[in-house]
C-alpha cells in the first residue's frame, strides 16, 4: 500500500529505492512505497541556532566568556548534501561554529574583542559558510550576543572608562574656555577696531572744520582789507595830512624830545606849510 506524502514549498524529500538515492522531491504530493522507498524530509527555512557560552583565550591571553546565534538555512538546490554529506548537519554546524570561534577569538587581543563586535560576526560567518557548503548549508548571519571578560578585567575596563570620561570632561572644559576667550578676544578687536575708524573720522571732521574755518578767516581779513584798500582809495593828501598833524600832536604831548620822522612824513609837512601860507595869504 503506497503512502502519499505532501510536501510544503519550503520542503524537500529524500527519497531512496531500496537504499539508493533519487533524488530530492517536491513540492506537491510524493509518493512512497513502504519497504521499497525510504524517504528523508528536509526543511530549507533558516534555522537560528543558539550556541552554548564559550570560554575562549585571546591572543593577548585573556579569558573571555562568549554565546553567540548562528543563522543558517539549506540551500534549496543543493539539498541532497544535507542528507548524503554529513549524518546531522545541525550537530555539525555548532560544532563547527564552536571551533570556529575560537580560531577567529585567538588571533585577536581582547580590546579588538570587546570593540570589533562586527568584524568578529562577519569573519566567523565566512569561515562557518565556507566549511558548510560542502553541506549544501548556508551561513546567512551571525550575531554575538554577549561578551564577559574576568572581574578583574572588566574592573580596570570600569576605571578606564570612568578616567576617559574625566578626560574628555576636562578636554571639552578646556575647549570651552579657549572657545570664550577666542570669542572675547574677537569682540576686544572689533571693539578697538570700531574705536580707532571712530577716532580717524572725528580726527578727518576735525581737520575739516578747522581747514574750512581757516578758509572763512582768511577770506574775512581778505574783505576787510579789501574794504579799507577801496576806503584809502577816496581819502585825497589833505584829508591825510590832516591825520598826520593829529598824530604830531599827540607826540609832541608825551614826554620825548626826539623823535625820528620818516622822508615822507618831512615831505609831508613841506606840504603842509605850503598849504598853510596859501590859506593864508587868501585870507589877507
Amino acid at each position: 500500500m503506497a503512502i502519499i506524502n505532501f510536501v510544503r514549498d519550503y520542503e524537500r524529500v529524500a527519497r531512496f529505492r531500496l537504499g539508493k538515492f533519487e533524488g530530492m522531491k517536491g513540492p506537491g504530493i510524493v509518493v512512497a512505497i513502504p519497504i521499497l522507498h525510504q524517504i528523508q524530509k528536509v526543511d530549507t527555512r533558516t534555522e537560528v541556532l543558539d550556541i552554548p557560552r564559550q570560554t575562549n583565550i585571546t591572543k593577548d591571553n585573556a579569558t573571555v566568556e562568549i554565546d553567540f546565534l548562528v543563522y543558517m538555512r539549506v540551500d534549496i538546490n543543493q539539498a541532497e548534501k544535507a542528507v548524503l554529506e554529513v549524518e546531522n548537519y545541525v550537530q555539525a554546524v555548532v560544532g563547527l561554529a564552536t571551533t570556529t570561534l575560537r580560531a577567529v577569538v585567538g588571533d585577536i587581543d581582547l580590546d579588538d574583542v570587546l570593540s570589533q563586535r562586527d568584524r568578529i560576526n562577519e569573519e566567523i560567518r565566512l569561515r562557518l559558510d565556507a566549511e558548510t557548503g560542502r553541506w549544501g548549508i548556508k551561513v546567512t548571519n551571525v550575531e554575538i550576543r554577549e561578551i564577559d571578560p574576568p572581574r578583574e578585567i572588566q574592573e580596570a575596563m570600569n576605571r578606564q572608562m570612568s578616567a576617559e570620561r574625566v578626560r574628555r570632561a576636562v578636554v571639552l572644559e578646556a575647549d570651552g574656555t579657549r572657545e570664550s576667550a577666542i570669542t572675547v578676544a574677537e569682540g576686544e578687536k572689533q571693539s578697538a577696531i570700531l574705536r580707532a575708524e571712530g577716532e580717524k573720522q572725528a580726527a578727518i571732521l576735525e581737520a575739516e572744520g578747522e581747514r574750512e574755518a581757516a578758509v572763512l578767516r582768511a577770506q574775512g581779513f581778505a574783505d576787510a582789507l579789501q574794504r579799507i584798500y577801496d576806503t584809502a582809495q577816496n581819502v585825497d593828501a589833505n584829508t591825510m595830512t590832516l591825520q598826520y598833524v593829529d598824530a604830531l600832536k599827540e607826540l609832541g604831548a608825551g614826554p620825548s624830545t626826539k623823535w625820528v620822522l620818516p622822508m615822507e612824513l618831512t615831505k609831508m609837512l613841506g606840504d603842509l606849510g605850503s598849504f598853510t601860507q596859501s590859506n593864508g595869504g587868501g585870507s589877507n
